[in-house]
């Protein structure tokens, strides 16, 4: 019996890192006024931006539901496998709890769900370390527990291009906004105990936010786990590249990726995003 690794659109994962591990993606949906998508199946980021611009209803995202979750774990149990689950935050989401609601729908089958306590490829790195873990024949629970105490090393944060979507999702006032993209105000804004925060803001070029991000993720070097570190961008490819380049210039990591956000994490973010993640070695 092998073991199977789940997640949500929101991890932000590659097609290419999904197909080399064999990772199931549940999708969470986007509502643009009465339409509905799925994310990543049949909306991608092209497609949502364009619709943004064009659409008279802002996006809105939505959680997966318990019968998502039901019919995905019963198909991959009857293959014959067990399922570990890891996904976006509690605290940001319902779908961790419609995970947990199906698996008590199947309370006797080798099932273990995680709360990764973070978001885009703050999954996505911990679901890649469950697939390795699974590869090397690590047993359902060991891996979850293993997971469950990576989630508080795994650190992430984003710069934001523009504060429209910011405002547009509710997490700013129209004034803030308006003064803070006048201003050329970036925040960086960084997942802290499963919730966004914002810790830092600049004013200036985007490149010059770009750049303190890059020192933020090295400021200590030794402690960066050199298995994986995630450069997701939203409609940012230039920026992403060229922070990317650094990390690999520097050989902090031997899987330096590149990630597009998928249209749920869009929604709250907008183009020119730009983030870097990677876990903490255990001290």
């Amino acid at each position: 019996m092998s073991i199977k690794i789940v997640t949500d659109s929101t991890a932000d994962l590659s097609p290419e890192l999904k197909s080399r591990y064999g990772i199931e993606v549940v999708p969470l949906t986007v509502h643009f006024g009465e339409e509905v998508y799925y994310d990543g199946v049949d909306l991608t980021q092209d497609e949502f931006l364009e619709k943004v611009y064009t659409s008279p209803d802002f996006p809105k995202s939505g959680q997966a539901s318990p019968a998502t979750f039901l019919e995905l774990f019963r198909r991959i149990i009857a293959e014959g496998n067990e399922v570990l689950y890891v996904g976006l935050s509690a605290e940001l989401s319902g779908t961790y709890a419609s995970a947990c609601l199906a698996a008590q729908e199947l309370a006797d089958a080798p099932i273990a769900i995680v709360d990764s306590r973070n978001l885009s490829m703050g999954i996505g790195i911990l679901a890649l370390h469950a697939a390795e873990m699974a590869e090397a024949g690590v047993p359902l629970q060991e891996i979850a527990t293993r997971l469950t105490a990576m989630t508080a090393r795994v650190k992430t944060s984003f710069i934001v291009d523009s504060l429209d979507f910011l405002y547009k999702g509710g997490r700013l006032t129209r004034t803030q906004a308006l003064v803070g993209n006048v201003l050329q105000i970036h925040p960086r804004i960084e997942v802290v105990d499963g919730k966004m925060c914002v810790p830092e803001k600049f004013r200036g070029s985007k490149s010059k936010a770009n750049a303190r991000l890059l020192e933020w993720a090295t400021a200590n070097k030794g402690r960066i786990d050199d298995n994986w570190i995630s450069v997701t961008h939203c409609r940012d490819e230039e920026s992403a590249n060229f922070i990317a380049a650094q990390l690999r210039e520097m050989g902090l990591a031997r899987n330096v990726v590149i990630t597009q956000a998928g249209a749920v994490i869009s929604t709250h973010c907008g183009p020119g995003t730009v983030g870097i993640i990677y876990v903490e070695k255990e001290a």
